[in-house]
């Protein structure tokens, strides 16, 4: 059964965000997305310095079933991807929530953080996608 962290907010497509002590955003996808997708072998990630628009395509992450787009769930400058996934995606798969994170950035509106879902609303979302 997926894991929703109370300490992240979610996207209605399946991307997590983590405010950061230092202001950052940790973006990944979800418990749920993960279990979706099936065994994760590849993942594409931004460049560093990119510039991300909310909702806006930042990635792609491909499956043994599937390929699909990675979304930013906030605007903002990337400043560090996840370098270990290029060698082992399978990370995702282990530990969305841990070592399996995108990206992370300086958000250019702290605010667009509150319009993601919390974990409840998220969860809710994921069992409405299951029946």
């Amino acid at each position: 059964m997926a894991e929703f962290p109370a300490d992240l907010k979610f996207a209605k497509t399946h991307e997590w965000a983590r405010l950061e002590d230092d202001g950052t955003v940790t973006v990944g996808i979800s418990d749920y997305a993960q279990e979706a997708l099936g065994d994760v072998v590849f993942v594409e990630l931004p460049d560093v310095d990119a510039a991300l628009n909310a909702q806006g395509e930042a990635g792609v992450v491909e499956s043994v079933k599937a390929a699909s787009d990675i979304y930013s769930p906030v605007s903002g400058i990337v400043i560090e991807i996840n370098t270990e996934l290029e060698d082992k995606p399978e990370i995702v798969n282990e530990a969305p929530y841990a070592d399996g994170w995108f990206f992370r950035l300086t958000p250019s509106d702290s605010d667009e953080l509150n319009s993601l879902l919390g974990s409840t609303d998220y969860q809710r979302l994921c069992e409405e996608e299951t029946h």
